[in-house]
């Protein structure tokens, strides 16, 4: 059982509060008081008490992240860089998956909305095409911090890698190589990041001289039987792409597939470069020729900086961050 403040202060003759300060190492109280206090605080294995800091601080001291996908390689390393600064500063982390569902993110957003947490870290899924689940919190007055998967016209802070210089590279390496028809296999197009990584391919295409064509311009919703029908279709072409621009690694895997299926060899009759950098990659006989780093734990890092930072500040005024991206050309 743990022993209360209370107990301290009835076998030290004093009051509560004196034995409260003293543990804090207030100036106010002597330094031989304190020194008793902690000592015997020490003795009788004292632990203070969570719920009596919260009521003190008017805080919770906890911290809620909504993801995606724990198991997306990204976000698990974004998780690492998250709960390395929440615990180096007193707080807790909420794990929540929305798994990609717009109604389970809205469905937890309005529970942290509730004041269940002191600050919000938020990735938004892949079905999430209207936001007002997002305004209400932030109309709660609970900080939030955007990160990866922004939504436009969302002002607080943010955090995000810089995709359409990642774009750029990525295309540039493959027109440096000779390709001619390069697609983009994009993202949904209810992102930020998707419309950079399409910035970022037409300005490669046009600095060489190359016209974007429509034809081999699409959004899919990041699911396997998207990437496929679309790969197919381009396959099926009269001319078809001579190397593709994928979202991600997973995006690539999945439509690399479709070209395995056709008999088509990796990386000689078609390339591919995507984002992600997954490290399965490594083990890859014909990995993508390249992949973008999008530094996801140091992604996660500063966004636990900035909402901690918010939580402390919450009149400052919004932060943007934007990562520089990594070209990792892997064979």
């Amino acid at each position: 059982m743990n022993v209360s403040i209370k107990e301290i202060a009835r076998r030290l003759k004093i009051s509560p509060s004196t034995v409260s300060r003293a543990l804090q190492n207030h100036p106010r109280i002597g330094l031989r008081t304190r020194e008793r206090v902690q000592e015997l605080a020490q003795q009788l294995n004292y632990v203070p008490s969570a719920t009596a800091r919260n009521l003190r601080s008017g805080k919770t001291f906890m911290l809620g992240v909504v993801l995606p996908e724990i198991q997306e390689n990204f976000f698990s390393k974004a998780i690492n860089g998250i709960e390395e600064v929440a615990f180096a500063r007193g707080y807790t982390v909420a794990l929540y998956q929305s798994h990609d569902q717009y109604e389970r993110e809205k469905q937890v957003l309005d529970v942290l909305s509730r004041q269940v947490v002191d600050g919000v870290i938020l990735s938004v899924a892949k079905e999430s095409h209207q936001f007002d689940h997002i305004q209400k919190l932030l109309q709660h007055q609970i900080p939030l911090v955007l990160f990866d998967r922004i939504p436009p016209s969302i002002d607080t802070h943010q955090v995000s890698c810089n995709m359409e210089m990642g774009a750029y590279e990525a295309t540039g390496l493959l027109v440096k190589k000779g390709f001619k028809r390069i697609a983009l296999l994009n993202g949904p197009a209810s992102l930020v990041a998707s419309q950079e990584r399409y910035e970022g391919y037409v300005r490669a295409l046009t600095e060489a001289g190359l016209s974007p064509e429509p034809a081999l311009v699409e959004s899919v919703d990041l699911s396997t039987e998207a990437t496929r029908r679309i790969m197919e279709q381009w396959l099926a072409l009269p001319q078809p792409p001579d190397s593709v621009l994928t979202f991600n690694d997973y995006v690539a895997l999945d439509a690399m597939g479709v070209c395995r299926a056709k008999g088509l060899r990796l990386n000689t009759d078609i390339s591919f470069v995507s984002f992600a950098n997954l490290p399965m990659n490594a083990y890859l006989e014909h990995p993508p020729l390249a992949s973008v780093e999008q530094h996801p734990y140091r992604m996660g890092y500063t966004a636990a900086e900035l909402i901690l930072n918010a939580i402390a500040q919450p009149q400052a005024s919004f932060e943007k961050v934007i990562l520089q991206p990594e070209l990792m050309v892997l064979s």
